[in-house]
């Protein structure tokens, strides 16, 4: 077989033609090799050939065309612009013709930058009035790498080759993780990456390159020929920043799906778009899946945690996929599960990052109160999570704290390098915006945000440090006892933080209709994701039998037990000038939760006596409302 790869000049015909000659294992020819001494001094001083000039040259390689057609195929890269060329050049009954198509300005821009060929780029408008493309052969864009193209190429040459049975666009950190882990399965996969001269070229098929123990991944950089070379319905996941970013993503994707096909956004995008999204893909009749993904890079590529919300039968085409990467809890079952209608699942994975901040934010408090109030060195301070690890507190944000207690550079501890000023993402933002749009409660996992914002202010902090004296350190006689304290003080806390972030998904739960199953929704928490731990298995059981986490039987005998000693920890900690947002907001919710009256009947009297916003009482029916005259003239 001989394929001519044709295009003007500029088009990257040598170059695709070597490319694919090495991919076929068949020999490479350019035709501009062939061309007499005549005619290279014409073009290189920007004379266009006659057609007359161009006929010896064109029928001396029809002729090396049957030489090379008998000795078994090569790959000839010819301008071939005109029907009538490409006549005197089918001297064999079968030629596959490529031809490399591209924008004038782009092949332009190429010449301009191209050294040591003949070909004068003042000949390119006369190239461009010569070609007459064809309606046969097959057509490839030139605006992306020369090795994506070959891909597409050999993909479109071989009718018979298995077209991908899932696609994935965006190749950061987690897309990446996420399609190798997917390879890994034996998943025939397609990835994407956009194509941006000069900062993101020929990304997915680096990636390719990079991992040729895996024979079923194609790399692509043009989105048509991602979409086409996916079996239909395709299924194709979303790996990329949340916000703009997808609604373009999506826009651009929509002429080339049709009806029955299912789009997942796997990032971490805002619930109420997910929501909208779905709306808007359900009209054209393709599934819309919002999928939580938790795990970070290490989760992607070994098995996160999936939590998939959206059209259930979209998610129904996807399942296979998404049980055969993610994590498998204690129990060998997949850390995933359907959670419910649209934004169901990113609503989830919200409250999931807003559990986490206060879950680090909390540790790192306990940290603080032991590096500087209990004044303990590095390997102690280590000792005591692995003691508490032990002792039933184990979770993916202990283990991980060890080790990074355990890393130093040379003799300095890493950590004490650190600038303490805390990133943080829009998803805790959206968590404490929904609590309040909702009415529910959430000062615990607020303060967890907050405490990152005022550690952004270093400047003002460093200010302030010096202006006020507090006293940060007093000497503990009874150590031991201390420590058991902060252990019960942790453990209570960390309760909490997961007693406020369901409350809220159930009061939004209610609230739409969504009937979320808290049981397995802690059950796919169990593992794969951030906030995994002992703690969180506990709650699958418990939510079995309970609606909520601190009037289940087994936590009131827990919180009895440790609610003197938070309060303790709390009260040495600020009276020895240490912030403890999480460990102060804890208490004052849960003893706010636990009280039966409370001081809000005097702010209900305040409110009506100067706003007249009336009151109920509580000898009356609830439905009546009251208002007094408060001030006596």
């Amino acid at each position: 077989m001989v394929f001519i790869v044709f295009g003007v000049t500029g088009s990257g015909k040598s170059t695709v033609g070597e490319l694919l000659a090495k991919k076929l294992h068949l020999p490479f020819y350019d035709a501009d090799e062939f061309h007499p001494v005549e005619n290279v001094k014409k073009m290189s001083a920007g004379i266009p050939l006659t057609d007359k000039e161009r006929l010896p040259w064109l029928e001396n390689l029809g002729w090396h065309i049957k030489q090379w057609d008998l000795q078994g195929g090569a790959v000839l890269a010819c301008s071939a612009l005109n029907e009538k060329y490409r006549k005197i050049l089918q001297t064999v009954p079968v030629i596959k013709w490529i031809f490399l198509e591209g924008a004038k300005e782009l092949i332009h821009n190429r010449l301009g930058s191209r050294k040591g060929h003949f070909m004068n780029p003042v000949l390119l408008d006369s190239q461009f009035e010569t070609l007459e493309r064809p309606q046969y052969g097959l057509a490839v864009s030139i605006d992306q790498d020369p090795a994506a193209i070959v891909n597409e190429i050999v993909l479109n040459l071989n009718p018979m080759q298995k077209k991908s049975k899932f696609g994935i666009i965006g190749m950061g950190v987690m897309g990446k993780s996420l399609a190798l882990n997917l390879a890994d399965k034996g998943v025939a996969l397609s990835i994407y990456n956009r194509y941006l001269a000069g900062v993101e070229e020929g990304v997915a098929q680096l990636i390719v390159d990079e991992n040729s123990q895996f024979t079923h991944i194609q790399g692509f950089e043009h989105l048509g020929n991602f979409v086409d070379s996916l079996s239909v319905p395709r299924k194709i996941l979303l790996m990329i920043p949340a916000g703009v970013a997808v609604d373009m993503q999506i826009e651009s994707l929509i002429p080339f799906l049709q009806a029955g096909d299912v789009l997942i956004d796997g990032g971490n995008s805002f619930y109420k778009d997910s929501s909208r999204r779905a709306l808007m893909l359900e009209e054209k009749g393709i599934h819309f899946v919002g999928a939580g993904v938790s795990g970070g890079e290490e989760g992607a590529l070994k098995g996160p945690s999936i939590m998939p919300g959206g059209s259930k039968e979209g998610v129904d085409q996807i399942s296979s996929y998404l049980e055969l990467i993610a994590a498998k809890d204690p129990n060998g079952k997949p850390c995933t599960a359907y959670i419910g209608p649209a934004g169901s699942g990113h609503f989830i994975k919200m409250v999931h990052n807003s559990i986490e901040y206060a879950e680090m934010q909390v540790l790192a408090e306990a940290y603080y109160l032991l590096k500087g109030y209990m004044q303990c060195g590095p390997k102690e301070i280590s000792d005591t999570f692995i003691h508490w690890q032990k002792e039933g507190l184990d979770s993916y944000l202990l283990s991980i704290t060890i080790d990074i207690l355990d890393t130093y550079e040379g003799e300095d501890l890493l950590l004490d390098k650190i600038l303490d000023q805390a990133a943080q993402k829009g998803t805790g933002g959206w968590s404490v915006n929904t609590a309040l749009e909702y009415g529910v409660p959430y000062g615990v996992l607020t303060e967890a945000v907050m405490a990152r914002s005022v550690s952004a202010k270093k400047d003002l902090r460093l200010q302030a440090s010096v202006l006020y004296n507090h006293e940060t350190f007093a000497a503990i006689e009874e150590k031991k006892r201390f420590l058991a304290k902060l252990k019960n003080a942790y453990q209570a806390s960390r309760i909490i933080n997961h007693e406020v972030g369901f409350n809220l998904m159930r009061e939004v739960s209610v609230k739409n209709g969504w009937d979320l199953d808290f049981s397995e929704i802690a059950r796919i928490w169990t593992n794969g994701c951030i906030i995994r731990s002992a703690f969180m298995e506990e709650l699958v059981v418990l939510f079995q039998s309970n609606e909520r986490i601190l009037t289940a039987p087994s936590m009131v005998d827990k919180m009895d037990g440790y609610q003197d000693d938070l309060s303790y920890v709390v009260g040495q900690g600020l009276q020895h000038g240490f912030a403890l947002p999480v460990f102060s907001s804890a208490i004052n919710y849960f003893l706010g939760s636990i009280t039966a009256n409370s001081p809000a009947n005097l702010i209900q009297a305040q409110r009506d006596y100067f706003g007249a916003h009336t009151y109920q009482r509580v000898d009356a029916p609830a439905e009546k409302n009251f208002h007094t005259q408060w001030k006596k003239y």
